[in-house]
């Protein structure tokens, strides 16, 4: 089980990140951009998981590159990562913290950053 203390350590490792604050919850940006963010449920979010039960927190999200990469990563871990509607047409993926481990999480981190770091910023990291 990981927690939102480990996702920022993972975070602050990587090149050129920063920690700050968006919507009153931790966020991790590079070059300005947000790569992985704590992600509480709205009432608007709770509201739509109508008789369902949402996922229990702690919840962070992570960029993907893309929407394909997004679909890639919600069915190869179905169980901790997932989607809600508010996040429909936007790449990026819910994290239940409770449920990943730690090496998932790390990958989630690494590749939100990767979607988001300038490309010089990454071709230094993976050479």
């Amino acid at each position: 089980m990981a927690t939102v203390d480990d996702a920022a350590r993972m975070a602050l490792s990587l090149p050129d990140v920063t920690e700050g604050e968006r919507h009153g919850n931790r966020t991790w940006a590079v070059a300005g951009k947000a790569f992985a963010w704590e992600r509480p449920f709205s009432k608007a979010d709770i509201q739509r998981f109508g008789d369902a039960t949402p996922p229990d927190g702690p919840i962070v999200a992570v960029r993907v590159a893309d929407l394909a990469e997004k679909e890639a990563v919600l069915a190869a871990q179905p169980g901790a990562f997932f989607t809600i509607p508010h996040f429909d047409g936007y790449s990026a993926v819910l994290i239940q913290l409770k449920k990943v481990g730690k090496r998932a999480l790390r990958e989630a981190i690494l590749d939100g950053w990767l979607a988001c770091a300038p490309a010089n910023l990454t071709d230094e990291y993976v050479m």
